[in-house]
């Protein structure tokens, strides 16, 4: 068996599906290109991938990467048998390796369901030649794709699979408190986590939160960053915009997403899976996300097809979050608006709060680690021998 990982996030989806394989069947045999998740979980690692993930179009570099571990790939298979490839989101970059799995008669089960509900339709031809089942993370996903003639199921979410420790949360939450963070209203910041999404939003976000602090001076904001790395970047890019000194009620918190969701009143937040971990927190939140002005105005609008971006609208089918995208404006004046209007309209943050709670409900009862191991053991089972 084969798992194909070139992102964190599918390192982070192809590890839980690998441990749970590993807990039914100890002795399968599991290799992978991935990440270090993916090795703990217990698969043997045979390329290290995913350091960097890639929005959009990738540069030359990551071109001559992906090249390379399909060269790579394509010399492991023809010194070893394997039944089952398992592509983990990153169609650009699994679809290649797909080609040569296809060929070598292997069967083919991608987990994460590739985004063509949004863009690019027309690379349902190549999924329909290049799998034998898509596993879908979002509920809308599983009929798009079967009226399409590609098989599909939707597992759930692995965001949803364990129940939230809120106990633990609270006692995590309480520290942000103690490390000074104590006012209100408290705004969560969430400036994503590729380098260009930080570029991009991190000004913006700034300047939000100073706009805020001005008009409410006891105001208090916490950085969600992904890693220690990136809130030591925020405070360097924070000073290098010379724009005064960092504010005072504003603080960073690496690492632990969750714990500055249960603290906050309201999040401003770059639209992606984050925007599930607030929702399952029922916090309201307002998206944004900035695009390259050329590039999205002359391919972007005629590209994509849905007219939602930020998942909870799309899974509730509904304008529930509110979405500034694309969002071209070079201050923060709108963000800080949205939560302006979550303070002064109660009915705004607590209709949003329902909203959310009833989304979330469509993924009870499912554990998407556990569908997936099945499915994949199914294909195991049915592939040639």
């Amino acid at each position: 068996m084969l798992f194909t990982a070139f992102e964190p996030s599918g390192d982070d989806h192809a590890a839980a599906v690998i441990a749970e394989l590993r807990r039914r069947e100890s002795s399968l045999p599991i290799y992978a290109w991935g990440g270090p998740k993916m090795e703990r979980a217990g698969a043997a690692l045979v390329g290290r991938t995913g350091g960097n993930a890639v929005m959009g179009l990738p540069g030359p570099r990551k071109i001559a990467e992906h090249l390379a571990i399909k060269r790579d790939i394509r010399r492991w298979l023809d010194e070893r048998l394997a039944a089952v490839h398992v592509p983990v989101d990153s169609p650009a970059a699994n679809f290649p390796v797909c080609a040569l799995t296809r060929r070598a008669g292997m069967r083919i089960i991608h987990l994460v369901a590739p985004q063509m509900w949004a863009w690019g339709e027309w690379r349902t031809r190549k999924l329909r030649r290049l799998t034998d089942k898509v596993l879908c993370l979002l509920p809308f996903e599983e009929d798009w794709f079967q009226q399409r003639g590609i098989a599909a199921r939707f597992i759930g979410h692995p965001l949803f699979d364990e129940p939230l420790d809120l106990a633990d949360l609270d006692r995590r939450a309480a520290r942000i408190d103690q490390g000074g963070a104590i006012g209100a209203p408290r705004v969560a910041l969430m400036p994503g986590s590729r380098p260009g999404e930080l570029r991009s939003s991190w000004p913006r976000l700034l300047d939000a939160f100073k706009r805020l602090s001005r008009d409410f001076p006891s105001a208090t904001g916490v950085v969600a960053a992904t890693t220690s790395d990136v809130a030591a970047s925020l405070r360097e890019r924070a000073r290098s915009l010379g724009d005064g000194a960092w504010p005072d009620r504003l603080s960073v918190v690496a690492g632990d997403t969750d714990a500055v969701i249960r603290w906050c009143d309201y999040a401003l937040v770059v639209s992606g899976t984050v925007t599930l971990q607030i929702a399952r927190q029922h916090k309201p939140m307002a998206t944004f996300y900035c695009p390259n002005r050329l590039m999205f105005e002359t391919l972007g609008r005629a590209l994509v097809s849905t007219r939602f971006y930020t998942l909870p609208n799309l899974i509730a089918e509904r304008a529930v979050v509110p979405e500034l995208i694309p969002y071209y404006r070079a201050d923060g004046e709108d963000l800080a608006l949205e939560v302006i209007k979550f303070m002064r309209r109660t009915n705004y943050a607590d209709d949003q709060r329902r909203e959310l709670a009833q989304m979330c409900k469509r993924f009870e009862g499912r554990n998407a680690a556990v569908a997936a191991a099945e499915e994949v053991l199914d294909a195991l089972g049915a592939a040639p021998v």
